[in-house]
């Protein structure tokens, strides 16, 4: 990528077509083996080669940068498949190949700029949206899809049920509509991490998370624990955990993890995740702490099955002992609470 673009494909995809730039969108359709990137990853070029994104880790990038300059002076898309042996992966640094099927499309029609400029400005919005794709058609059979406006049709079908269930799961799929292969790319907010308790854990908790691409908050009303110079470049919210929780309301892609130990926060922040779709609920404290807490909430009203949706002692048992690996076993159980579907599917 060349300058200060955004590394995002479609944040810059966008802001390159409105500086006037003909740019293409080349996306992961399907993936066999090992393939190094999941379904609906992105790569955006533009035509003097420039790119931002990523298809494979860095194995085809080239190759695929040199076929999007061909579909963008062509005007038309080409769907094509790589096989990335074991060899090629190892000398970009990844542990294995596989096979790889591309899209890549020409975004330089004025109703894919508008389609482009839409989709950008729905994901600033952090409104979940579905691109719907035909493959088997001309490069502007496409359109976005939003569940919360009634229902999604693309070619006259009502793929509304299947538009839920994707941005559910967070994957993309291919389905067949009116004849026509169609690829169901998503386009999620990001996933959202509450950490109650400015302390050390949080400390080191908060640049794992933010890798993974979540958007965290701490929360402490303690201003002498939660400053910019313990937590640089962090959202960093001083009001009472309960008070934040009931006007930023978890919701089903919203991790929520107590830290402080004081039932003061703790317990009420506690009350307020217990009463939202938040995915995963963590809180720190040995076993003895827990049924102390446990007995407490249960006098507040919450039943058994309520109560069994705090993870504590948070995070995978692998015997953390420094704040770090702490921190490193409760992002991994997250991620295992998240992923709990997809490996029972």
């Amino acid at each position: 990528m060349t300058g200060s673009a955004p590394r995002d494909p479609i944040a810059a995809a966008a802001a390159w077509s409105r500086a006037g730039h003909r740019v293409a969108l080349a996306t992961v359709i399907e993936t066999a083996g090992s393939a190094p990137r999941l379904a609906g990853a992105q790569l955006a070029v533009r035509a003097d080669g420039a790119f931002a994104g990523s298809v494979s880790g860095g194995c085809i990038e080239g190759a695929v940068v040199t076929e999007a300059q061909a579909v963008i002076a062509r005007g038309a898309p080409k769907t094509m498949e790589f096989g990335i042996s074991d060899a090629m992966a190892w000398e970009v640094g990844l542990a294995c190949g596989g096979r790889l099927t591309l899209r890549i499309e020409p975004w330089t029609s004025p109703e894919k700029r508008s389609l482009l400029d839409r989709l950008e400005s729905a994901r600033t919005a952090a409104r979940p949206v579905v691109l719907a794709s035909a493959l088997d058609h001309d490069e502007d059979a496409a359109a976005l899809l939003f569940p919360e406006a009634g229902k999604a049709v693309f070619a006259g079908r009502d793929l509304s049920e299947t538009v839920r269930e994707v941005l559910r799961r967070d994957r993309p799929r291919l389905v067949a509509v009116a004849g026509w292969r169609v690829f169901l790319n998503v386009f999620n907010p990001p996933l959202r991490l509450v950490i109650v308790g400015a302390v050390h854990i949080a400390q080191m908790l908060v640049p794992m998370a933010a890798a993974l691409g979540y958007a965290v908050s701490v929360v402490d009303p303690r201003t002498a624990f939660a400053t910019a110079a313990r937590f640089p470049g962090v959202r960093l919210v001083h009001d009472w955990p309960d008070e934040y929780l009931k006007t930023e309301r978890p919701d089903a892609r919203t991790a929520v993890v107590t830290l402080t130990h004081d039932p003061k926060l703790d317990d009420a922040a506690l009350v307020e995740a217990l009463g939202s779709n938040a995915f995963y609920i963590g809180s720190l404290g040995s076993r003895k702490t827990h049924r102390a807490r446990i007995e407490r909430l249960r006098a507040a009203g919450f039943g058994e099955a309520a109560l069994a949706r705090i993870h504590a002692p948070v995070g995978l048992a692998i015997g953390a002992e420094s704040p770090g690996e702490i921190a490193l076993a409760i992002l991994a159980e997250i991620t295992a609470v998240l992923r709990a579907d997809d490996e029972r599917s």
